[in-house]
């Protein structure tokens, strides 16, 4: 059991986990407006205008179907979107991959000895 679960921490991609969470995070948490706690260093000096703020609105946006305010917060947030739903797939291929080649190898050296 012990060697099944490290096979699988093995073969699991830390970035596509990453980009999961935060795509998650965009989903389900409600922007409080201006007010809401940030860890943005342009918004904490109190600049205006943040770009990756405003990609983070804008696919928060896009979770929620407001086209027009996603497109309002940054234009390339429609297109980040997919980019980055299609670099979690890709990465996953790849871990699924790694790990069927993983448990095909280890069943050949249990077989042949």
């Amino acid at each position: 059991m012990k060697k099944k679960i490290y096979i699988i921490l093995k073969c699991v991609n830390l970035e596509a986990v990453i980009w999961t969470a935060g795509l998650l995070c965009l989903a389900l948490v409600q922007f409080g407006g201006e007010n809401h706690f940030t860890v943005c260093p342009i918004k904490n000096l109190g600049l205006g205008f943040c770009p990756g703020c405003g990609l983070g609105y804008s696919i928060h946006y896009l979770f929620h179907l407001d086209i027009k305010s996603s497109f309002a917060a940054h234009p390339l947030g429609i297109i980040a979107l997919p980019l980055l739903v299609h670099r979690i797939y890709v990465l996953t291929k790849m871990s699924m991959t790694r790990y069927k080649s993983i448990v095909t190898q280890n069943q050949k050296e249990l077989f042949y000895g």
